[in-house]
């Protein structure tokens, strides 16, 4: 999986709104604590508001806000906001693929790299990845031997 700069950025944000929950943050706020660039953060913002992950608040007073309290916020949420599906190959859905020969069985591997990321991504919220107490199986896998290596 890739995690664009988009996506990084987004969560990055999306973890600076929930430490601040319920009030606003202004984008440069964001922008200076998380050390991103300011109009990036802003585009990425905006798609964020799109799909209903922030709320923005014009004026003086304004900013930006989750809609829901970071509990309630998957990961996955916010990196589907931005860059859309989680997984595709080479621009279809995993389980719209179709092969013939030796290659038929590879959409049931292509839908299984998707579950999995499902299952980290779209299990662990904002306030989990704040606090540092993700679920079991998330630190099981951080904890595998290999997990840190480089491949």
């Amino acid at each position: 999986m890739h995690i664009s700069a988009r996506g990084d950025y987004a969560v990055r944000a999306a973890l600076s709104l929930a430490a601040a929950y319920p009030n606003l943050l202004s984008a440069q706020v964001i922008a200076t604590e998380q050390d991103l660039p300011r109009k990036f953060l802003e585009a990425v913002l905006a798609d964020l508001r799109r799909s209903g992950v922030v709320r923005a608040q014009r004026g003086v007073e304004g900013g930006y806000s989750l809609t829901k309290p970071p509990g309630e916020i998957a990961v996955g949420s916010i990196l589907r906001a931005v860059d859309g599906p989680l997984a595709g190959v080479r621009g279809l859905r995993p389980e719209e693929t179709q092969y013939e020969g030796p290659a038929e069985h590879l959409p049931q591997l292509w839908v299984a790299v998707r579950a999995s990321v499902r299952r980290v991504v779209d299990e662990v919220t904002l306030a989990e990845l704040l606090n540092g107490r993700m679920p079991t199986h998330v630190r099981r896998l951080t904890a595998l031997p290999d997990a840190w290596e480089p491949r």
